[in-house]
């Protein structure tokens, strides 16, 4: 499954984590779990920050400061090493 997961951040898009979930056969709580796992590993790393590519993004709302936190986004990329 972590096969799948990678392949699907490889493709890039937006990965909504509960329809990503659903995707690949299981829950929004072990998905995250395998994010975490593969961000040890070194494999992917989480945004800091999108910089000017905010301009276009359709989650740009929710990353402005003064948004809930708890529902703010967690983005994530492959790493480049």
């Amino acid at each position: 499954m972590l096969n799948r997961l990678m392949q699907e951040i490889n493709n890039g898009g937006t990965l909504e984590t509960t329809q990503l979930a659903a995707r690949l056969g299981t829950t929004p709580g072990m998905l995250e779990a395998m994010l975490e796992h593969l961000q040890r590993a070194g494999l992917i790393q989480a945004y800091t920050s999108c910089g000017d590519g905010c301009s276009g993004c359709g989650l740009k709302e929710m990353c402005e400061p003064g948004h809930n936190q708890a529902n703010r986004p967690r983005l994530w990329q492959k790493s480049s090493s």
